[in-house]
């Protein structure tokens, strides 16, 4: 495996990477745990109206008398997982879209790639927007639309994989004893194209989770009272003036989206070596 992708222990020896790691790790115990870790209920109102940060409420309270630490411990078990899953998500129908384009060609690829490109012209978080309101305001339409407009970055690294890959005689020699076009993409292309496509994820989880908030931030991903960091960033801005309803769930997704981009970084150094020497020089 390192002999093919790259030694995977260069990940350890880079300090932002192990940065990106244990504020990751923080936030994915902190999510586990949230019950215990967390002092009091993330919906309970039973304190007083926007109190500043201090012993009682580390992190003050909203407008609704609810405790935001509780809140944002709470919110790590929304935004993370839907992030992450929707990076999935995409990611497997990019791969599948791109594998049938660049493996027939053709007119499919042409058809496949206009489509492709139709997205890539409209901005994502205002196509996401359009998509999440046509649908309704809802965390789950929320990932569906962000899917809908992540696929295409996927299907172009997959297509161009594909269009490398297929030259390449163990393919052809798979063809003329008779291999399905299915088998053809699933046994001998596949694994070429996994170290890629997992790279560009893990670098996509970050621009997720900032999708994601956004789509909250405007009230069109998880509805109150649901405790998620783009929609309580959304009450610091209504309530501006009180600093801290909207700087602790700011700084939780700051940190989330760095810690995932320092070890997208890093992965894509150990993974795919070539493209990242690429990149340096």
């Amino acid at each position: 495996m390192a002999s093919r992708f790259g030694n995977s222990n260069s990940i350890w020896r880079q300090p932002l990477a192990v940065v990106g790691i244990v504020i990751i790790s923080f936030w994915v115990f902190a999510a586990i745990f949230a019950p215990l870790i967390s002092p009091y209920d993330p919906l309970a109102q039973d304190s007083d109206k926007f109190l500043t940060p201090g012993a009682l409420h580390w992190m003050g309270t909203d407008e609704l008398n609810r405790d935001i630490f509780s809140r944002v411990i709470y919110g790590a078990r929304i935004s993370l997982p839907y992030s992450i899953l929707l990076v999935v998500l995409s990611a497997l129908l990019g791969s599948i879209i791109g594998g049938i384009s660049g493996y027939f060609g053709g007119r499919i690829d042409a058809i496949i790639m206009r489509l492709t490109d139709m997205f890539f012209a409209f901005p994502a978080i205002v196509l996401a927007m359009a998509v999440a309101a046509a649908l309704g305001p809802e965390i789950r339409n929320a990932v569906i639309a962000i899917t809908i407009v992540s696929w295409p970055v996927y299907a172009r690294l997959v297509r161009g994989l594909i269009l490398n890959a297929k030259q390449n005689d163990y393919v052809t020699a798979s063809s003329l004893l008779g291999s399905s076009s299915l088998r053809t993409l699933v046994v001998d292309l596949r694994p070429n194209l996994a170290g890629p496509v997992f790279v560009l994820a893990s670098l996509e989880v970050g621009n997720a989770l900032l999708l994601l908030s956004g789509l909250s931030f405007l009230g069109l991903g998880a509805q109150p009272p649901a405790a998620e960091w783009g929609s309580m960033v959304s009450m610091g801005a209504v309530n501006f003036d009180r600093w801290w309803v909207g700087l602790f769930p700011g700084l939780a997704i700051l940190s989330a989206v760095l810690a995932f981009n320092f070890i997208g970084d890093a992965l894509r150094d150990a993974l795919d070596p070539r493209t990242a020497k690429a990149l340096r020089d």
